[in-house]
């Protein structure tokens, strides 16, 4: 929240109708985390906000089909989806959508970032990010990681690691889990603020099993080595041996990583997630997150359960992103 309030950005949320996302934004604002603005019809956010004893000054409210932007925004999209078939007609329809709008804002800079998934599916807040504001130049593919904060403070860095990918690519293959790794990295810098140590996990430590899936996490130890020769990562290794520096010396007595690892980097989505929900319910920990990593400028998906402080540390998140894309 310090480090959020220190460098204010503008955050669009393209969800004003969803009372939790119409407080969450208020209190963000309220905050100073961010400027505030807020997609959807005038009348009905205004209802809400009385219907909620909420004050909108501050908040900057945008209904897409009213904008002055509307025609730019269509140009913009035609622009970008043509060569997929969009005819003109289509674009200013799609345009105008509220995932859509709110990714052409930040597209044009109008926005640092969009934050969004209260009343939409992952599928369709990716599909935004990517069709409209797509990776950064170094970056092959769009992933996720969570923030896991614990109460054993023992593990990672004072208890908090870096979870990937625990929400998008379901069956990476090594190419692809070496840049999560790589992404995953350059988060755990940004936000955990500590030279990342990363493990690669498998059902194996150090050749102690042979299958195809340990060949997968092994072949992209050797591609993030090429990748990121300075970057301390290493595996296969099994979640114990990663992180208790008994177990780790014991099965990987060379490893730089074994007991050590504040990032944990999951061989497939079913793994990742449910390791963070397990960890969440059975250890107590906090799962911020899903935060899309990869992106040219920031935008983060909510669960469509997210409560009010949900959005709002997720905004915070954003907020520092932004600030990382802007230096």
């Amino acid at each position: 929240m310090k480090r959020a309030a220190s460098v204010p950005a503008r955050i669009v949320f393209p969800e004003g109708e969803d009372s939790r996302v119409l407080q969450a934004a208020v209190k963000a604002a309220s905050a100073g985390i961010c400027k505030a603005l807020v997609l959807g019809r005038t009348k009905e956010i205004e209802a809400l906000a009385i219907e909620k004893n909420l004050s909108l000054s501050g908040i900057q409210v945008i209904d897409p089909s009213e904008s002055t932007w509307k025609k730019e925004f269509a140009d913009l999209y035609y622009g970008l989806r043509r060569a997929k078939g969009v005819q003109y007609e289509e674009a200013q329809q799609l345009s105008e959508k509220p995932l859509n709008f709110g990714a052409l804002m930040v597209k044009k800079r109008i926005c640092d970032g969009m934050v969004a998934g209260a009343t939409h599916t992952t599928a369709d807040t990716l599909r935004s990010a990517i069709q409209i504001i797509g990776p950064k130049p170094d970056a092959s593919l769009i992933c996720s990681f969570f923030v896991m904060t614990l109460q054993q403070k023992e593990f990672g860095h004072d208890g908090s690691m870096i979870y990937a990918d625990c929400g998008v690519v379901p069956y990476p293959s090594s190419a692809e889990l070496a840049e999560i790794a790589v992404l995953s990295a350059q988060s755990a810098r940004l936000f955990l603020e500590v030279e990342p140590c990363v493990a690669l996990l498998s059902f194996s430590t150090k050749g102690s099993a042979s299958h195809p899936a340990i060949e997968k996490v092994q072949k992209a130890l050797f591609i993030i080595k090429a990748k990121a020769p300075n970057l301390i990562v290493d595996g296969e290794l099994q979640a114990d041996a990663a992180l208790i520096p008994e177990i780790g010396h014991s099965k990987a007595p060379t490893s730089e990583v074994a007991g050590k690892a504040n990032v944990l980097i999951f061989p497939n989505l079913d793994a990742g997630n449910i390791a963070y929900k397990l960890t969440e319910r059975l250890a107590g920990a906090t799962a911020i997150g899903p935060i899309l990593q990869g992106l040219a400028m920031p935008v983060n998906d909510l669960s469509r359960g997210c409560s009010v402080d949900d959005i709002f540390y997720v905004t915070a998140i954003t907020v520092i992103q932004a600030s990382a894309v802007a230096r």
